[in-house]
């Protein structure tokens, strides 16, 4: 294990945020988004929420990770937010993983893997994939930050199932 990474165990109320973000995944998708979804949780309050708001090609930055790291760190500098706990539906990209660093966030629980994501998207041009887990790029960091995940996976994949490669 790498300087940057710590490995962790699930806690009580992870499985509940975790199924919030899951919902929220679902709904996203619903709305005709890309189906991801995402919270900040900092000393047992939820901070900040956002599903994805992608809806085909337009604004590849616009993930839900990338949203509500935007609203937490808006107002709380790293320190702060090494307290908290980033859930996510789906593993964050490498992207989101680099905003999650930077953000400071001190834990990160997620749902469906990366790799799953990829298996199951395939080559769809509307999520192109890295083959890069989150677990890669904290590791290449100089602080750690805990990682549960994959977590409740198969609940986490269902907002998916249909979803990629279907005409939207």
């Amino acid at each position: 294990m790498s300087a940057g990474l710590v490995e962790g165990a699930p806690t009580g109320a992870d499985a509940t945020y975790l199924r919030r973000v899951i919902e929220g995944a679902r709904r996203s998708r619903e709305a005709g988004r890309h189906p991801f979804a995402s919270l900040v949780v900092l000393d047992g309050e939820v901070i900040a929420e956002s599903q994805s708001m992608k809806s085909g090609n337009t604004d590849a930055t616009n993930h839900s990770e990338m949203r509500v790291l935007r609203e937490a760190s808006a107002t709380r500098p790293p320190p702060v937010l090494a307290r908290a706990t980033l859930y996510a539906s789906t593993e964050p990209c490498a992207m989101c993983a680099g905003a999650t660093y930077w953000a400071g966030i001190g834990r990160l629980v997620f749902g469906f893997s990366e790799a799953s994501l990829r298996a199951l998207t395939g080559a769809d041009p509307w999520n192109p994939t890295l083959a890069l887990p989150c677990r890669e790029v904290f590791a290449r960091g100089s602080r750690h930050i805990e990682v549960i995940g994959p977590y409740l996976e198969e609940e986490a994949a269902s907002p998916h199932q249909g979803f990629w490669g279907a005409k939207r």
